[in-house]
């Protein structure tokens, strides 16, 4: 389904060039969750903005379904692929009601039966109508990633795009929205993308994950694996021991 390769993004910055991945290459298979994990600034978020077209690659492909896309996307490559953001209320407009923001990506690719579409984006998202008519500030943390969630889902995409979906939340919802997620691509046979710092989420969604550090894709490996702390590169083990002993003090 998604096919990576060599791929490279720069951005212009005060006083030159700064490269933020660096031939990154890694495929998806239909139906496949895969995960990115990395430290901040490692690039993770940046091959999600190229992939969604956000952001111009300076280097490599990027193919769906074996067809190289382009830096100007069509409306239907837009549609094919979705990207829910990590901050459910910087990515909602704060002046625009629930309704309103469903309707506008239906009205942006001129679909028919919006109240339909709306009704039955809310129920997949198990939000009731009741929020329908609501701002975001109306609507707590996890009830506005369920609205994300639901936007993104309306225009029912083949490719979900995942930019750290729990971490503005807290840690008694995240649960919530993980499951949501595992369930909404068991029913729709969604491919995703999901990238996170935390590991333990992306095992929880993933069958095979990709460790980046400084722009670059270290290694890939089976989730399986990583949970037996099997990786070849002494970053990755570090990321496990970490993760590991958080784990534990939390529980402490």
């Amino acid at each position: 389904m998604i096919d990576i390769r060599g791929l490279s993004v720069t951005f212009r910055v005060a006083g030159g060039l700064t490269t933020a991945v660096r031939d990154v290459s890694f495929s998806v298979a239909a139906g496949e969750s895969f995960g990115i994990v990395g430290e901040s600034g490692s690039g993770k978020s940046t091959v999600l903005r190229a992939i969604a077209g956000l952001v111009e690659a300076s280097a490599g492909s990027i193919a769906i379904e074996g067809r190289m896309l382009t830096a100007r996307r069509s409306p239907g490559d837009r549609r094919m692929q979705q990207l829910v953001f990590q901050d459910p209320y910087a990515s909602l407009h704060p002046r625009q009601t629930v309704d309103r923001q469903l309707r506008e990506p239906l009205e942006i690719q001129g679909l028919d039966r919006p109240e339909q579409r709306v009704t039955e984006a809310l129920a997949a998202v198990d939000l009731s109508p009741q929020y329908r008519y609501r701002f975001p500030h109306q609507l707590s943390g996890g009830q506005r990633q369920r609205v994300a969630i639901a936007r993104a889902l309306i225009l029912a995409p083949a490719i979900l795009l995942l930019d750290e979906p729990t971490s503005a939340l807290d840690v008694s919802v995240q649960a919530e929205i993980l499951n949501l997620l595992a369930r909404l691509r068991a029913e729709r046979g969604l491919t995703s993308i999901l990238v996170s710092h935390d590991l333990a989420v992306v095992a929880h969604l993933c069958a095979r994950v990709g460790v980046m550090r400084g722009g670059r894709l270290l290694e890939i490996l089976d989730v399986e694996s990583l949970r037996k702390g099997e990786a070849r590169e002494a970053y990755t083990l570090d990321l496990i021991a970490m993760s590991q002993g958080y784990r534990r003090t939390s529980a402490a």
